[in-house]
């Protein structure tokens, strides 16, 4: 029986009327990225570098929110040619190469995406979820379609390489990242810090001179609106791990400090 695949995450930026807003998705729990994905928000990122993700709970996190709507992205935790071969074959339709940096490093992550003769990525779709197992028809020829590729920009490297970067074919979108472009400018811990901004800002201008869509992670709503402002197409504005840990924290301020501070004196 045919089968056809969801719109990818490139489609969905190209028919949005407002910019999509989303979050990320570190606990590696299937059942976590479910609630998440079914929260009313555009897209949720599924986060192998920094997070505690594999290929077995990648995949479960796929299934799990697949019948959402909802766009999954995965970010793999290097661009590497097997790492990407391996998270496509699991079905991810959308990738995000975190740490591109040059133009050389965009060209080999578009590589790795694409078929043989325009690119590296090995073939084994009868074997895979990315095709359903040879159940989408037309797969190999039509692959390039099924699959959107985001690359990261979050050296200082990286913004002075922005237009190059996204004016390679291929490259869907470029997504910020604050945290890491803020210690490699020297100030670690600063993602606010006026050069930060004014480096993010100069990175969406080149991206959007070049026709591509630009996304940024902000989790201070302030920052998130100011770059929205900006032009920023796409956004991420909280992680699962981040509210568990701050709902928790503000649970034991209510009851454990309260209860302390209630406690007679002796």
């Amino acid at each position: 029986m045919p089968l056809r695949l969801t719109p990818t995450f490139r489609t969905a930026l190209s028919e949005a009327s407002r910019p999509l807003a989303g979050m990320w998705i570190c606990t590696g729990s299937p059942l976590v990225a479910e609630i998440c994905a079914g929260s009313g928000l555009d897209w949720v990122l599924i986060d192998m570098e920094h997070s505690p993700n594999g290929l077995e709970s990648v995949l479960a996190q796929l299934q799990a929110v697949a019948a959402l709507p909802v766009t999954p992205v995965v970010r793999v935790p290097i661009g590497d040619v097997v790492t990407i071969k391996q998270v496509l074959d699991l079905g991810a339709q959308n990738l995000l190469v975190p740490m591109v940096s040059s133009r050389a490093d965009a060209e080999a992550a578009v590589a790795a995406v694409r078929y043989p003769p325009r690119g590296t990525r090995g073939v084994g779709s009868a074997l895979a979820r990315s095709a359903r197992w040879n159940r989408v028809d037309g797969y190999l020829t039509d692959a390039d379609a099924h699959v959107s590729l985001f690359v990261q920009i979050e050296t200082a490297a990286g913004v002075d390489a922005a237009a190059d970067i996204a004016a390679v074919d291929g490259v869907d979108g470029v997504f910020v990242g604050p945290s890491d472009l803020a210690a490699s400018m020297g100030v670690l811990g600063q993602q606010t810090h006026p050069d930060v901004v004014a480096a993010v800002l100069q990175t969406f201008d080149a991206v959007r001179a070049a026709g591509k869509p630009v996304g940024v992670n902000a989790f201070d709503p302030a920052t998130a609106d100011q770059y929205l402002h900006a032009g920023a197409a796409f956004v991420l504005v909280g992680a699962d791990v981040a509210l568990l840990a701050r709902g928790s924290e503000a649970l034991a301020a209510r009851w454990v400090a309260a209860s302390d501070d209630d406690r007679p004196s002796y």
